[in-house]
């Protein structure tokens, strides 16, 4: 070859290397208080450059995230990216254990990857009771164009955040449960942050071309309660849930858990008018249900008043998420292990049975997962871990994989921290006594939900797993006196956050942490953290360790 062909050949090498890193999105928050009337009351809400909700993240599969928090509240803050898998990434998890919070009248820019992944997600503010009063908003990560999905092109796509609804402040809600007190029952439910009076004067959340298919992205955000998400009149094709697509059954309505998300397709194939949207709290002795108005675009009446009602009863929330099922089929960003169809047949290393429970001492209520209740430590259990100074701030396994009876209702309050092993696969198990029901959240992974059954586990319950094509996500219910089983491989380096989703729960203890570390402190398995990492604790004033290579 000539030497001018040659060079030409150098350049274009050099061109594609330098082209070849993921595209970056950049977003600047400002969050602030407001005063907003959501269910007519005037109350203090949280919002994101004067938004409520906040704005959407919309993103494509391994494109770099970049956002510069301004924290304008007069609390410390922190936000979390709910079903993001932050791969060897938790310094940007953005919960108490990973991060110091970003403090009031400061700034933080959180930089991560949404790597191999697609779907509908959401992120919220993760400290204190703050998600009460806003402060969330959808996240989308889209497929690559080379990449097919399973349905054709939608004319347009919806993001819809529905939640129940105090009219009391988080601080109020926050200072009951710090006296002892329950937060009680909300006072409503929003879609969008909004609730659709019926007088007519209400506008469209969204408008529909007749004739057209929509996608729409639906999480519950709320705190506390699950909702029935329905469209008056129209079927749903359920096509993909939490990152995963799926086996595109038709849905009269859909039940979401707290943290849940899905996307439906919807047809305009109806008469030409206003059409509700509607959102139900289930399992609650009084139904609360929020509305909100789609438009056909050719439209010429309101909707009408007769409204679907939700479903009731657990059983029938059971049979239709035993109606979930993955789609093997599909191209898309496959959750991990890579590309595996097969994981019914991987040996199990590990099996952990989590039990939830309550108790009241002193006054004050204390929720728990097999024993032991979660309190937040001033130095993050990350930070600890990496400067070399756990043992002053936290012990290793502090729960039984399997603990009696004894054990889960003797609740002991301290730091919770499970360590599991790099790459070993898990079988976990929820347990869940009570008669409310659970609902838990994974952050950094995504594992196969394989049996939700009524009564207790025990070995022999594995005949009824789905070994096959459960659905891969990354949110778990489970319904009063059952449990549900979950299967996934530890090989995202990390400390993790296990949570239950129902905030007050939460808020008194309900969570704990995963530490899965290497020895080798390499870049292979970890990033290194960043020079501009927040710091807090007894490591803010200590020697940086040496970076990972």
């Amino acid at each position: 070859m000539a030497i001018g062909g040659i060079i030409v050949v150098l350049l274009l090498c050099l061109l594609s290397v330098v082209r070849g890193e993921d595209p970056y999105l950049f977003f600047t928050w400002n969050v602030s208080y407001g005063t907003l009337s959501p269910l007519g009351i005037p109350q203090q809400v949280i919002l994101i450059n004067g938004k409520f909700p906040g704005p959407n993240i919309n993103s494509t599969s391994n494109n770099n995230v970049v956002v510069n928090i301004f924290n304008n509240l007069d609390e410390p803050l922190l936000f979390t990216w709910h079903g993001v898998q932050q791969r060897k990434n938790s310094w940007q998890d953005g919960v108490p254990g990973t991060n110091c919070p970003i403090s009031p009248g400061t700034n933080y820019t959180y930089r991560f990857q949404v790597k191999d992944q697609i779907g509908s997600f959401f992120y919220y503010p993760s400290t204190g009771m703050h998600r009460a009063a806003g402060g969330f908003g959808g996240l989308r990560i889209n497929s690559r164009l080379l990449i097919p999905v399973p349905y054709h092109d939608p004319e347009d796509e919806y993001t819809v955040v529905m939640c129940d609804w105090y009219t009391k402040s988080h601080t109020t809600l926050k200072k009951f449960l710090d006296s002892g007190r329950s937060i009680g029952r909300p006072e409503g439910v929003l879609i969008n942050g909004k609730n659709a009076k019926g007088d007519g004067k209400d506008e469209p959340l969204f408008t529909m071309k007749p004739g057209k298919t929509y996608k729409y992205r639906v999480c519950n955000v709320g705190i506390k309660n699950s909702l029935n998400f329905r469209i008056q009149g129209h079927s749903m094709t359920l096509v993909e849930m939490e990152g995963s697509h799926v086996v595109q059954n038709a849905y009269d309505s859909l039940d979401l858990h707290v943290g849940g998300c899905v996307s439906v397709l919807v047809t305009a194939d109806k008469e030409p008018k206003d059409y509700y949207i509607v959102a139900s709290t289930r399992f609650t002795k009084s139904v609360l249900t929020g509305k909100g108005i789609i438009r056909y675009t050719n439209g010429n009446a309101g909707p009408s008043s007769d409204i679907p009602e939700a479903p009731t009863g657990w059983a029938w929330s059971l049979n239709q998420f035993r109606s979930f099922r993955w789609n093997l089929t599909a191209s898309a960003a496959r959750p991990n292990p890579q590309g595996s169809y097969k994981y019914g047949k991987i040996d199990i290393t590990r099996t952990i049975r989590i039990v939830n429970s309550v108790k009241r001492e002193q006054g004050k209520i204390r929720y728990a997962l097999n024993g032991v209740s979660h309190v937040d430590t001033e130095t993050p259990l990350k930070l600890a871990e990496y400067y070399g100074v756990a043992d002053k701030v936290f012990q290793y396994n502090s729960i039984q994989d399997d603990p009696p009876a004894s054990v889960v209702n003797n609740i002991e309050i301290k730091a919770n921290v499970l360590n599991i092993t790099h790459r070993k696969f898990v079988e976990i198990i929820f347990e869940n006594p009570e008669k409310s029901i659970q609902s838990y959240h994974l952050n950094g992974y995504a594992f196969f939900a394989v049996a939700i059954e009524p009564g207790t586990w025990a070995p022999d319950k594995r005949i009824n797993y789905n070994a096959l094509d459960a659905v891969s996500r990354h949110t778990i219910q489970v319904f009063p006196k059952c449990w549900a089983a979950v299967m996934l491989s530890f090989d995202n380096v990390g400390m993790w956050n296990l949570r239950s989703m129902i905030a007050e729960n939460q808020y008194l203890g309900q969570q704990l942490y995963i530490s899965v570390i290497t020895p080798e402190r390499s870049l292979r398995d970890e990033y290194t953290m960043r020079d501009e990492q927040l710091l807090c604790g007894i490591v803010k004033d200590l020697p940086r360790p040496p970076p990972y290579v």
